[in-house]
């Protein structure tokens, strides 16, 4: 009984340091010794995904539990982080705050994942790739072969977005380097031309002017259009908005940030759109698709190779990079040139 007497004393008196301790303590350092990451990875994703049905399939979590995580880090920062009212989801000032601090935490952790992987001597890491949807290029796959034969423990990830959001991601350090269309050049950036590549005008077989020869770009005349969500005056596919507009195309009827879903609907008849001469080779030749006028002077379009000049690079992020400027030192830019 004496025994239980003096542990229950015990027990009182360090529920009493604790709590002196915690007076101690301000509130940022009682929020950092008690905060749970994952509270702040499902914040992350929620930001970043704009949705929480899109973050629950992000994170393999149904939408209750997405909800509830929020929840629970509102409570815990004493702050609303994210306004979800009918039909609006953005980041009050508070959320914004926080993500910029999240997205740090998070690349510190993945630095010190990386940091103890190479202390064993091996190149490894992650090289994340923000990529336009219709980079096709034999130098970037002659790249990707190189790097994981000489580096098989480091991991690739490639996300394709819109070219804007490429060079986002970039400058915010969420990519190690992007590949993409640019309109002007960013001085916070480090860029170059990685190649050029030409686009024609194409129909797929349900539409009217499908296999017929000896057409004039006047045929295309009020032939409904399909294109990129880019191929606008002022932005990076304005030569195909002027041949577009030359062709007398109406529309577009259709648009996607995506080369695959813009060939979708060329193939399925919703109308004429643009494409890379080079990337379509194959659709060519096996019937899928039908070019159309002008045969000759079709628009040019660069694309450029750009990375951040103030990142902190893994090892693995340095080796990517090291083979694919050997690449462009071995490949001069006039074979670096696709289409006619």
């Amino acid at each position: 009984m004496a025994h239980g007497t003096a542990f229950s004393k015990w027990i009182v008196l360090i529920r009493i340091i604790d709590t002196v301790n915690d007076m101690r303590l301000s509130p940022a350092e009682k929020l950092a010794r008690d905060l749970d990451w994952n509270l702040l990875r499902v914040f992350l994703a929620l930001a970043e995904a704009g949705s929480v049905t899109r973050a629950g399939e992000r994170l393999g979590l149904k939408q209750p539990s997405v909800s509830q995580a929020l929840k629970r880090l509102e409570e815990r920062t004493g702050h609303r982080l994210i306004d979800r009212s009918a039909g609006s989801f953005t980041l009050t000032p508070e959320g914004m705050a926080l993500l910029a601090e999240a997205q740090a935490v998070r690349a510190a952790i993945l630095r010190g994942a990386e940091a103890m992987a190479e202390a064993s001597g091996a190149v490894a890491g992650e090289v994340t790739l923000a990529l336009a949807s219709h980079v096709v290029s034999p130098l970037l796959d002659a790249a990707l072969r190189r790097f994981h034969a000489a580096h098989p423990k480091a991991t690739l990830s490639i996300d394709i977005l819109p070219s804007r959001e490429a060079l986002t991601r970039l400058a915010e350090g969420q990519a190690s380097l992007a590949i993409c269309l640019m309109t002007e050049p960013r001085s916070d950036l480090q860029t170059e031309v990685f190649y050029r590549e030409f686009f024609g005008l194409f129909c797929g077989p349900p539409h009217p002017l499908y296999a017929r020869s000896g057409l004039t770009l006047a045929d295309l005349a009020g032939h409904t259009a399909v294109s990129f969500q880019t191929d606008r005056m002022g932005d990076a596919l304005a030569a195909v908005t002027e041949l577009r507009q030359r062709a007398g195309l109406s529309g577009p009827v259709g648009q996607s940030t995506h080369l695959e879903e813009v060939r979708r609907m060329i193939l399925a008849g919703l109308g004429i759109g643009p494409l890379p001469l080079h990337v379509v080779e194959e659709d060519l030749r096996a019937g899928r698709l039908w070019r159309l006028p002008p045969q000759d002077d079709p628009p040019a379009i660069d694309v450029y190779l750009a990375r951040n000049p103030r990142a902190r690079r893994n090892r693995a992020e340095a080796a990517f990079l090291a083979i694919l400027d050997t690449l462009l030192a071995e490949t001069p830019p006039e074979q670096r040139i696709y289409g006619p």
